[in-house]
């Protein structure tokens, strides 16, 4: 048996599965935690990785290997290959002045054009922004600047030659002075974002091409970003729409187009096989539940009957579930908001179907701006904590209007790694051919007249 491993070095933690590679089946697998907080030194990416690959039966068997990891952090070296300072993630909004500063700049319409995304906090550029104008001798000490993924993958290849660095294009696109639809660096406007400054960035590997190897003699992957990570491990194509419901709402889909959106809700980035990969996010997901059901006081089981034991609309209910503000639309400063409410329709059931309701409709809202780009949707999967609600996926087929396909709970990140190391490994054209279980398909009625009811609700708060 041949074994690859695959990586997922998301905000949370560390996780390692070993697989077959003919067959994706999982031989051993590990996961460590790594620190809280929006900044982290990577030397503690890197200690949690060796932890989880010890763990997880070390690499000496491991003919390949590849990195996938959360998207967007700024992680700056010097010229020896030292870190500067501390990485800040993806969740770090210290820089969201610097990415209105460089929408104003260069013009929300030419950053669509350029790059295929419009800057918010989340961007490399726009913490490169922050970092020139509030700390200007690190970013005069930055020689490169690379992702949490390409680090790593070159950690794993023992070089310290920040000339060695690697990347991908689905990472690469996420970092604001990548065009996923030319596959080029837009190097003036990283000049931009740096204030003049030009620090070596990683070079873009083709999907399968080979980054390195590590000290064990296995090759490395070029990896990709955990959204990219996670549609390859599902062995989504085109036409495939992934609804990832975890700490955030994450609606991607595979295609062959590059949309370039001003108003920035959709973001222009690529996946992991040579393609397209249209996403929004919106900042609230599943969490919006679980305080649901904290008011109510009830399990999430208790949550599920209640929500399928009310009416579709929850009888003229409807909540906007803005709880943190929202990213798409742009609304940083909203709240969530329970429109409709009278003495008849306001008790726990309504409540609980509101909730579900308000929050499969926030992805409706994402999926309808992605079609709105040209990108086709022809199956959509349900992944991420919300997935196991059963509510939801009773709700979910009523609201987007089309069956939902669920598959069996899975590290995808990793097992995406894992299946473009084992392509790596092998040279082939295209993705070795990994099947990834059993998966349930979700059907109803449909309920347009819930979601216009929601698109009412929604109007007020964006006030109009």
């Amino acid at each position: 048996m041949v074994l690859v491993a695959g990586i997922d070095s998301s905000t949370q933690s560390c996780k390692v599965l070993i697989c077959d590679a003919d067959t994706g089946e999982v031989v051993r697998s590990a996961a460590s935690p790594h620190p809280a907080g929006t900044e982290i030194e990577p030397d503690q990416w890197w200690s949690a990785l060796q932890t989880t690959l010890k763990n997880a039966g070390g690499l000496d068997e491991v003919a390949a290997v590849s990195v996938g990891a959360q998207q967007h952090g700024m992680v700056c070296l010097d010229s020896a290959g030292e870190v500067v300072r501390e990485a800040l993630l993806w969740n770090d909004t210290r820089s969201s002045a610097a990415a209105d500063a460089l929408v104003a700049e260069l013009g929300a319409r030419e950053w669509a054009k350029r790059v295929g995304v419009v800057p918010v906090a989340a961007i490399t550029a726009a913490k490169l922004r922050w970092l020139a104008d509030h700390e200007p001798a690190h970013a005069d000490a930055t020689a490169a600047v690379c992702l949490p993924h390409d680090w790593l993958t070159w950690r794993l290849s023992g070089s310290t030659d920040i000339a060695d660095l690697r990347t991908d294009r689905s990472d690469a696109s996420g970092t604001g002075y990548f065009s996923a639809e030319t596959g080029t660096y837009q190097l003036d406007v990283l000049d931009l974002a740096m204030r003049g400054r030009r620090p070596e960035v990683p070079t873009v590997l083709d999907p399968s091409q080979e980054a390195g190897r590590t000290s064990t003699g296995a090759v490395l992957g070029p990896g990709a970003g955990d959204n990219a990570g996670a549609a390859l491990g599902l062995g989504a194509q085109p036409g495939d729409c992934i609804v990832s419901l975890g700490t955030s709402g994450v609606v991607s889909a595979v295609s062959d187009v590059a949309p370039h959106d001003p108003d920035g809700i959709v973001a222009g980035f690529a996946d992991a096989t040579g393609r397209q990969l249209p996403l929004v996010c919106t900042l609230n997901g599943a969490p919006v539940l679980a305080a649901v059901a904290k008011l109510l006081d009830v399990d999430f089981d208790e949550l599920d009957r209640l929500a399928i034991s009310a009416q579709a609309g929850a009888e003229g209910l409807t909540m906007v579930p803005y709880f943190e503000g929202e990213r798409s639309p742009n609304l940083p400063d909203a709240a969530g908001a329970l429109h409709g409410v009278t003495i008849r329709n306001l008790n726990a059931a309504n409540i609980a179907r509101a909730a579900v309701e308000g929050l499969i409709s926030s992805m409706a809202y994402c999926i309808e701006r992605i079609t709105a780009h040209g990108v086709s949707v022809n199956r959509i999967i349900l992944v991420g904590g919300g997935a196991r609600s059963a509510a939801v996926r009773t709700i979910a087929p009523a609201l987007w209007g089309a069956p939902v396909h669920v598959p069996a709970p899975a590290e995808y990140v990793a097992l995406g790694a894992a299946r473009q190391a084992a392509w790596a490994l092998s040279r082939d054209n295209s993705p070795p051919e990994w099947s990834i279980g059993a998966t349930s398909t979700y059907e109803a009625d449909p309920t347009p007249q819930v979601l216009e009811q929601y698109r009412a609700a929604q109007s007020l708060t964006l006030g109009q």
